[in-house]
């Protein structure tokens, strides 16, 4: 491994104290993401205040040395795996809530903060920030911006981008710019807010975000609602989104999800798909909402449909959800998890051309998630010590992509590009595109020392 310039180590060691690492405990600690990609940094950077993330950059730049940005790394595609070596610039020590500004509905943060402790934070004020992910309680609001995160409550609350007021980040040249502010309504200049949200490190380094929060809903209620067929539950879907009642959730889970969760003990009937739907408002609002979330689940292919309303019953509800991920690993303990999107309206053929891929490459393929944004996490299951099935699993991941974009779809909603997507970029955007991308990334970082060799392909 090639070792950091001596000078640079003394000048980040006196910058950095404590917060400068280079010990075989830290380096590890920081070489994998929840990717399990690995790859060794040189040293380990925490920062406590943004001049000093400052510094760092400049520093980093002047000795040509690479800056990977990290919250918890809970993230799957790699992003946070120092793949070309350099520094990891963990944000751990940058934990701070600045403010909660429950009269402006917003929060400024720093980026290190979880997403969970920010819920408990807000929760006194009757507030709730929206972005759930599955790792809300120890992933980070960075981590959360980095990628764009989302999670089941996108389709009413939006994802981190839709959520996000304004940041404060560091380029690749060490400089601070500011952008957006603690108001929703902003018509001047370039949204370089929303730029960067979704950058996963790659054009700056963000060290402070005002956040748009929600008020916590009074009342929610489920239904639990079963189908012949996948098209059947697509079509559902359709018809729930085409009503003017939002739901705060709308999942699916094809044959396959339901099969296995009841190898594993859960109470789930026989059927050919599945829709888990969540209403929230008020005690008045609230009947309405379900009502006419209800009336759209019916139709043709119906063979089930439950309400609970109470919070034991919803949990009881959500139960089979919250076990399919876990329930996965009963089957094969490698799984390849994309989270892919297509048109609502193409959820069927996206699962049928899952399955075929299944049978094709003789593979186990879960398919379930988001069905309202039409984000769905695709599982390719594999045994990673039998060389056939890892390759024959690692062959069918392409194919899933060249599926999705055939739909009109595209290769990320809620995880990012990282490592494990980048080289199907070309596939999803034209060379106009991709030069643009390539040309913004130059402005920001023009010796592309930020996270190097993530999100655009090379080239």
């Amino acid at each position: 491994m090639t070792v950091l310039p001596a000078v640079l180590d003394q000048h980040l060691s006196q910058l950095l104290g404590g917060g400068w690492r280079t010990d075989e405990a830290a380096l590890q600690a920081h070489a994998q993401d929840n990717s399990w990609r690995h790859a060794l940094p040189q040293a380990v950077a925490m920062p406590a205040e943004r001049s000093q993330v400052q510094a760092l950059v400049r520093a980093c730049r002047e000795h040509g040395v690479p800056l990977v940005a990290r919250g918890t790394g809970t993230g799957t595609t790699g992003a946070a795996v120092p793949s070309a070596g350099g520094i990891v610039l963990s944000f751990a020590r940058m934990n701070r809530i600045l403010a909660l500004r429950p009269q402006d509905r917003c929060a400024v943060v720093e980026p290190g903060v979880l997403n969970g402790d920010l819920q408990h934070a807000l929760s006194p004020h009757g507030l709730f920030w929206p972005p759930d992910p599955s790792s809300a309680e120890i992933c980070s609001i960075g981590g959360n911006l980095a990628t764009n995160a989302g999670g089941p409550r996108a389709v009413k609350y939006g994802t981190s981008r839709d959520n996000v007021l304004g940041l404060v980040a560091v380029t690749g040249t060490g400089e601070l710019i500011e952008c957006g502010g603690p108001w929703t309504k902003d018509a001047t200049g370039y949204d370089l807010t929303h730029l960067l949200v979704g950058s996963e490190g790659t054009l700056a380094l963000i060290v402070e975000a005002t956040l748009k929060l929600a008020p916590r809903p009074r009342a929610q209620a489920g239904l639990r609602v079963l189908y012949r067929d996948a098209d059947c539950a697509a079509a559902a879907v359709s018809r729930v989104m085409a009503q003017p009642v939002t739901p705060a959730m709308l999942e699916f889970m094809d044959a396959r999800s339901l099969e296995l969760l009841r190898l594993n003990g859960a109470q789930v009937p026989q059927a050919g798909a599945m829709l888990l739907v969540e209403a929230d408002g008020d005690d008045d609002t609230l009947p309405y909402a379900l009502n006419a979330l209800a009336s759209a689940a019916e139709g043709e292919g119906l063979l089930e449909l439950d309400v609970a309303t109470d919070g034991s019953a919803r949990d009881r509800l959500w139960a089979a959800r919250r076990a399919l991920s876990p329930a996965l690993r009963s089957i094969a303990p490698g799984k390849i998890n994309e989270d892919v999107v297509v048109p609502v309206s193409r959820i069927p053929e996206l699962v049928a051309g899952v399955q075929t891929l299944s049978a094709e490459f003789t593979l186990p393929i879960v398919t379930f998630g988001h069905a309202g944004n039409g984000n769905l996490h695709v599982n390719i299951l594999y045994h990673p010590e039998d060389p056939d099935e890892n390759a024959r699993a690692h062959a069918a991941l392409p194919r899933v992509f060249e599926l999705t974009l055939g739909l009109g779809g595209t290769l990320s909603g809620e995880h990012g590009i990282g490592l494990s997507k980048r080289d199907f970029m070309d596939r999803a955007f034209n060379p106009a595109t991709l030069a643009t991308m390539r040309a913004i990334k130059a402005a920001l970082d023009p010796d592309g020392i930020l996270n190097p060799g993530k999100v655009l392909p090379p080239g």
